[in-house]
């Protein structure tokens, strides 16, 4: 599994990152495939899904005009997710799922880590 840490951005950023990361790995592995990624931040989600394209239509900027928060990571993964088929799929964190369970320890390892970086586990 990969696992990342940096402990002077926020928890968005990391999920942004983190997708865009898979995705990067996949398409430098596999090229262009069909993947569904699961998730329990609804930014990532919403935001891949249905607000992106208006971002883009308004040169990245939000309806009240304001610069797209994390548009730099945002920018990649709007790239990557038109490589690949991704389904975008919502989960309940804490909830029990397996995968999401894994991530959250994957991602409190990580936070005990000294230094940031990204390795796989």
């Amino acid at each position: 599994m990969l696992s990342g840490n940096d402990p002077a951005t926020t928890n968005n950023r990391m999920e942004l990152h983190a997708a865009a990361a898979a995705l990067a790995l996949l398409e430098g592995l596999l090229g262009p495939c069909e993947v569904t990624v699961h998730t329990d931040s609804e930014y990532l989600r919403l935001g891949i899904t249905t607000w992106i394209d208006e971002w883009v239509s308004r040169g990245w900027r939000t309806a009240d005009r304001q610069p797209v928060k994390n548009q730099d990571l945002w920018r990649i993964l709007y790239r990557l997710a038109r490589t690949h088929k991704v389904s975008w799929h919502w989960l309940e964190g804490h909830a029990g799922h397996p995968f999401n369970e894994r991530a959250d320890r994957l991602a409190a390892q990580a936070r005990e880590t000294r230094g940031s970086g990204w390795g796989i586990r």
